[in-house]
């Protein structure tokens, strides 16, 4: 809690917070959250968790260059991984599922945190293309000009980053060269060996952008996990007295989604609620609904995989102070290494 970092996480949550509830008749939200009909929820969490599996499906491909793990081992690992997303700030899930998958496959923290960035840019270009696919169909008014702007600067960053992915996989050691000379003109010589060390294993997690039948695989992957993501969108929808068209739902997922990028305080508070009851209202969904039916599909997302989360922590004989734990170690690999001769 001494750090900037939790009290950006906790400001940037606060102001979508109250950006989201502002003008909102609280008590009309909560008439329509009693009123809702909860048995929706039992096929949108089913939905839900077969995309969790999805999800681990594409970790696998992107973990083949480093080892072939089963994907039914790799499922607890995933899920504990966004537990830790949903009750830390700055995703320090992505950390802590790498540390488990450490711990129990022996992978490097740092060649496996290379494999969960790739995912986000995949995951971000996804949200992209549900954009631009729905916004010809389901057209907005003129003064949702904002969504304009986040579409072509995500679009820049992500095109960006991805471009830059596959230039490092394919040509790994130019990447390493060119990283060594940047750290040897900018850098003091105690930080040189180490994070020359994290770059050498970032490179290897790499490894899955060289085969193009897996690349198309993370693609396929990426666009199926949030069709049915968006697919829980409607599920939920069905409890309210609401009507949206699906491409409808993709916009709000895509716009929601990528509003989470944010740093943010734990599960996304703020972050996914403002934007998302703006969509709504955009396409003529009172607000106090638009409210009610936002948080009821954010508690839906955050709620049931946490609890799973918990379960496969608990089993896996985790603590909280495997999180510090879990910095330590990805810590201790950027440390020099000294051999037998003492060099």
């Amino acid at each position: 809690m001494k750090k900037w970092q939790f009290w950006l996480g906790f400001g940037v949550s606060a102001v979508f917070l109250w950006m989201a509830l502002r003008g909102l008749d609280l008590s009309a939200v909560f008439v329509y959250i009693r009123e809702g009909n909860y048995l929706w929820l039992i096929p949108s969490v089913t939905v839900y968790f077969i995309a969790v599996w999805v999800r681990t499906w594409r970790w696998d491909y992107m973990l083949r260059p480093l080892k072939k793990i089963p994907v039914r081992r790799l499922f607890p690992v995933v899920v504990i991984g966004y537990m830790g997303n949903n009750v830390y700030p700055f995703r320090i899930g992505e950390l802590l599922r790498s540390y488990v998958l450490y711990r129990r496959e022996d992978i490097a923290i740092s060649a496996s945190l290379a494999t969960v960035v790739v995912e986000r840019v995949f995951d971000g270009l996804v949200m992209l293309v549900f954009v631009f696919v729905a916004l010809p169909l389901v057209p907005l008014p003129e003064n949702a000009a904002w969504i304009s702007n986040i579409v072509v600067w995500a679009s820049a960053a992500f095109f960006v980053a991805l471009i830059l992915f596959f230039i490092m996989a394919a040509r790994p050691q130019f990447a390493y060269q060119f990283a060594e000379r940047m750290f040897n003109l900018f850098l003091p010589q105690r930080w040189r060996e180490p994070l020359l060390g994290v770059t050498a294993r970032f490179l290897t997690g790499l490894g899955a952008l060289n085969n193009l039948r897996d690349v198309l695989m993370i693609f396929f992957t990426s666009v199926l996990i949030w069709l049915l993501e968006t697919v829980k969108y409607w599920f939920v929808m069905q409890a309210f007295n609401m009507e949206l068209s699906f491409f409808a739902l993709m916009l709000m997922n895509g716009i929601v989604n990528l509003a989470t990028t944010l740093p943010s305080a734990p599960g996304y508070v703020g972050t996914f609620d403002e934007p998302g009851i703006r969509v709504l209202t955009l396409y003529g969904v009172k607000a106090n609904l638009a409210a009610a039916y936002t948080l009821v599909l954010h508690a839906a997302l955050w709620l049931p995989i946490t609890l799973l989360g918990f379960y496969y922590m608990i089993r896996e004989g985790l603590s909280w102070s495997d999180f510090g734990k879990a910095v330590e170690v990805a810590q201790a690999e950027n440390q020099p290494q000294v051999n037998a001769d003492g060099q």
